[in-house]
């Protein structure tokens, strides 16, 4: 679960770590002008407030704002209308697209002067099964060309979660920062691990972290992403997810006990088990065509689940056949073949179906499919099924 940058920013905050004071700001702009009187200024910092990065180089669609989606403002008259300007205007990122995202949250910052920039974060190395911390001199809104163009110049420390920090001496040298200096990253590090760990994240990324002119370090930027399997421990994080943000049918098929996430091919694809949706989505690839989405029914899919199943895939206008692949062990593949049936019927679907059915009562329910005078095709040979259903679309 993503969170907003003042979010993630108060979080850091109730850890120690050094953060500017700030003012965020929903839907609307009430009191913005009088609360300036308590952020030190100028400058002040006009930040929009979405789910992606890039927001300082990305650009709204309304032209009346063309200097991106976080500005520094000097004259205290000009933060209102600057802020005014992004407030339900659509930012457009390198990471959202040219659809964009509305921005329904502003946040106000204190300004900085600021000396140097270097970037920071911890996350999961899945390969080490360890916390890993990456730094680097370079920080700034080019960390990603330096990942690509320069890679050496970012520093990869795995992290033992039992054990407090103690960086290495030689990191000072590559940092080109002093003894206190070093002393002070060493502390934020450390307090920044702590976080990582009591909040489950699965990411904590600040870019910048700067020393400003008196030579301390400040998190200017933050960004964490919380590990969904753990909020049910977290409900005060949990609290903290903006439905605004999220995809409204990914919502939707979690509200019915599915996983979704849509994607950009043409052959919409009913999975039961996440495992068995990759290799369905791979082997689609395979016969030249791209997966429209990624839906996993669950262990225990019923007809109901299936109707919503079918309205989700159907609401995508890329969609142009479907695969639906079904392994009996819990559920029985008849009792889907009925709900499939049900399902075609209730909605008067009318795109391409391919059924594969393995495991209990498979032979029941491609006879419920075959039997079903809907047009619909059930197909025992995964290949089989996946070539079939790529020609369909293509046909």
């Amino acid at each position: 679960m993503n969170i907003h940058e003042y979010q993630a920013k108060e979080i850091l905050k109730n850890f120690g770590l050094p953060v500017l004071d700030g003012k965020v700001y929903n839907k609307n702009l009430d009191n913005l002008e009088a609360d300036l009187i308590d952020l030190n200024g100028p400058p002040w910092v006009v930040k929009s407030q979405i789910h992606a990065g890039g927001r300082g180089a990305g650009h709204f669609k309304d032209p009346f704002n063309d200097k991106g989606g976080v500005q520094v403002i000097f004259e205290k008259e000009q933060v209102f209308p600057i802020a005014t300007s992004m407030m339900g205007n659509v930012l457009i990122t390198k990471q959202t697209g040219e659809n964009g995202k509305t921005v329904n949250s502003i946040f106000i910052e204190e300004g900085c002067d600021i000396e140097r920039e270097f970037y920071l974060s911890l996350l999961i190395d899945r390969n080490n099964s360890k916390v890993m911390l990456m730094i680097s001199a370079a920080g700034g809104m080019d960390i990603e060309d330096v990942a690509l163009t320069n890679p050496e110049k970012i520093i990869n420390i795995h992290l033992t979660k039992d054990k407090d920090i103690s960086l290495d001496e030689g990191l000072q040298k590559k940092l080109e920062i002093s003894i206190d200096q070093f002393d002070e990253l060493n502390l934020i590090i450390n307090k920044l691990f702590y976080a990582f760990i009591s909040i489950d994240a699965s990411t904590i990324e600040i870019n910048p972290l700067v020393l400003n002119k008196e030579g301390r370090f400040i998190i200017l930027d933050a960004k964490i992403s919380i590990d969904d399997n753990a909020l049910f421990r977290h409900q005060e994080l949990a609290d903290l997810k903006d439905l605004t943000e999220e995809d409204p049918l990914e919502l939707q098929a979690a509200e019915h006990d599915m996983n979704y996430v849509k994607l950009d091919g043409s052959i919409g694809c009913m999975v039961n088990g996440a495992g068995l949706a990759m290799a369905t989505m791979d082997i689609i690839k395979q016969f030249g065509e791209e997966p429209a989405n990624f839906l996993d029914l669950g262990g225990t899919a019923n007809k109901d689940r299936v109707i919503m199943g079918f309205k989700i895939i159907q609401s995508d206008p890329n969609v142009k056949s479907i695969l639906i692949n079904i392994f009996g062990g819990i559920i029985h593949c008849d009792m889907i073949a009925n709900g499939i049936v049900e399902a075609v019927k209730e909605l008067e679907f009318k795109l391409p179906l391919v059924v594969r059915f393995q495991g209990t009562n498979a032979s029941e329910g491609r006879d419920v499919i075959n039997n079903s005078d809907l047009g619909l095709v059930s197909i025992d040979d995964f290949t089989e099924a996946a070539k079939t259903v790529v020609d369909l679309a293509k046909g």
